[in-house]
């Protein structure tokens, strides 16, 4: 059986005909579905782009040390990993690359188990047939999952698509199990910096929730939503020093290297914080207006405490919200896509310009 035999519909494909309808209004859709950023790729990575531009040879597969060293040094200074080290870092030519390669490239075959939310980015399911290992979805990984059998666990926090963020005693209570069992946890962390409310995210690889160790651990850190750098394509992972050679020896020999540009480009990116507290800001105000405009057209949001959506609900299937809201122009995601338990709720971006927002607003009034 091929590849593409094994794997469902892409999700995105069954769109298109409410894409059509909401295009079709007066004033345009509002396209709120997709997580893409909109905003201006800041003046200071372009400018590194540029600069880099002259690059006749070929990159290194493990990054530049100036990447590497940007890269902990981020982990370090915003999110209190004091243990991250230049020497595990890994650089990704964007974070879902990994997702759905990271089970072929770890050598997980048939009768392994790939672990991940319930609730879930639908890649993690996708890595695990490619690999034609087991993919199963978890509420609680400590009593959902055979342990046996178990190889890769996913964590996504904040969640894509509900926006729910783990403690710091939920992680370490996973961690800790993860590590008596022998599962290596992987932890996607590309929502880290975009936390509203309650409890603020902490990465897998902060001491409060792994101690001295990261030993069996491995977090995935984005650009896309910070630097609005998804065309771009750069992401990087970091964590067990084992686990980052096994797979920068696998992907040496597979070509998987981020171009020398880009790898110039996402070290202005993690070296400049001003952009990215200016980006969150932008994407507050997005989210409050869309956050009370739909509530006050009958949705109920839940969780959404991070990340960059809203996980609404009427009660309804989401088919039927999807298919009212794009009557108005107005695109959103069905929750049916993340999981069998999201069929009553939609995941609504908050991706778009201020001004298509905005008419998204007026458009619910």
């Amino acid at each position: 059986m091929s590849i593409s035999a094994r794997l469902p519909v892409f999700p995105w494909d069954r769109l298109e005909p409410y894409k059509a309808t909401a295009a079709a209004h007066p004033d345009g859709v509002v396209d709120l579905s997709v997580g893409t950023p909109v905003d201006p790729v800041p003046d200071a990575i372009r400018q590194a782009l540029t600069a880099a531009s002259d690059s006749p040879g070929y990159p290194l597969t493990y990054g530049t040390a100036a990447l590497r060293e940007a890269a902990a040094g981020y982990l370090r200074d915003w999110h209190g990993v004091s243990g991250a080290q230049a020497a595990h870092i890994l650089p990704l030519i964007g974070s879902k690359e990994l997702v759905g390669w990271l089970p072929t490239l770890l050598d997980l075959r048939e009768g392994d188990h790939v672990g991940f939310p319930a609730l879930a980015y639908p890649t993690y399911e996708i890595g695990a047939l490619i690999a034609r290992a087991e993919a199963v979805g978890y509420d609680d990984p400590l009593t959902d999952l055979d342990t046996a059998r178990t190889k890769l666990l996913w964590l996504n926090s904040p969640s894509n698509p509900t926006g729910r963020v783990l403690s710091a005693a939920e992680l370490r209570r996973i961690v800790v199990w993860a590590r008596e069992h022998g599962i290596l946890v992987v932890s996607d962390e590309c929502y880290i910096e975009l936390g509203w409310e309650g409890t603020e995210p902490v990465s897998v690889l902060h001491p409060e929730v792994c101690g001295d160790s990261h030993e069996g651990l491995v977090a995935v850190h984005s650009l896309s939503k910070r630097s609005n750098f998804a065309g771009y394509r750069g992401a990087f992972l970091a964590g067990d020093p084992e686990v980052v050679a096994e797979l920068l020896a696998v992907r040496k020999h597979a070509g998987m290297i981020v171009p020398q540009p880009v790898q110039a480009a996402m070290v202005a990116a993690l070296g400049d914080r001003d952009h990215a507290v200016a980006q969150k800001a932008r994407y507050a105000r997005r989210r409050a207006a869309l956050r009370g405009a739909f509530e006050s057209a009958g949705f109920r949001i839940r969780h959404s405490e991070a990340s960059l959506y809203l996980w609404a609900t009427r009660d309804e299937d989401c088919w039927q919200t999807v298919g009212d809201l794009s009557k108005l122009g107005i695109l959103v995601a069905p929750g049916e896509f993340y999981g069998p338990t999201g069929q009553s709720f939609v995941r609504i971006a908050f991706t778009a310009t201020d001004e298509r927002v905005e008419a998204a607003v007026a458009r619910l009034a």
